[in-house]
């Protein structure tokens, strides 16, 4: 008599037959490719305008930036105004033409108190593109006048619009103009030729808000 197997035992499959389990998924149907690349058209689509806006932004940047003019000037009237107000002393500073352009301007009247001393210095970009720098201090020992003036060689004397400058050679050998009118230290000084330095000194006129 012929028996069944135990009905747990699995059939015998044979060897070139893949069980289901172990078949390969079949490939993604033709309409979900097009779904997938129709998402990623979608998303450049609609990253392209945000690319263009960066590019017209980085240009316009560009174009206010002239590398051929690299010269950013400065606004001095708050800087001026503050010290202005705050020196027990007619600032003095130079009007010069639009040629002359501010880059650089530094007080410390902000932290002066009442009758403290109140140092201004100015940096100019002249029209030769050389650096002209100016100063001027109630204090004689101010850290912005002794840094020309210190170790400076005398040159001498000259009139420069009804006032008299002292002339000298700083140790890095650039030019170095001053005066001292009532307690008053004015310094030009910079990179530039004593022709625009004198320009700057012939400017000193006091400040006008």
């Amino acid at each position: 008599m012929t028996g069944i197997g135990p009905t747990s035992q699995r059939p015998h499959v044979p060897e070139d037959v893949v069980a289901p389990e172990e078949q390969v998924p079949p490939p993604p149907a033709s309409a979900v490719e097009r779904a997938n690349r129709m998402s990623a058209a979608n998303m450049i689509r609609s990253l392209l305008p945000l690319v263009v806006i960066c590019l017209l932004v980085v240009g316009w940047q560009a174009f206010l930036h002239n590398p051929e003019d690299p010269v950013r000037e400065i606004d001095l009237a708050n800087t001026l105004r503050l010290a202005d107000l705050r020196a027990d002393y007619p600032l003095l500073v130079p009007d010069l033409d639009e040629e002359y352009r501010p880059t650089s301007v530094r007080t410390d009247a902000g932290n002066a108190g009442e009758g403290e001393p109140v140092t201004v210095q100015i940096g100019y970009v002249t029209p030769s593109g050389a650096y002209a720098g100016f100063v001027v201090s109630d204090d004689s020992d101010a850290e912005a006048v002794r840094g020309v003036l210190d170790g400076a060689t005398e040159a001498g004397d000259l009139e420069i619009e009804g006032a008299e400058w002292s002339r000298s050679t700083t140790q890095r050998g650039e030019t170095a103009l001053s005066r001292v009118d009532d307690g008053i230290t004015l310094v030009v000084t910079g990179s530039a030729g004593d022709d625009e330095l004198t320009a700057v000194a012939a400017a000193v006129e006091p400040y006008a808000g």
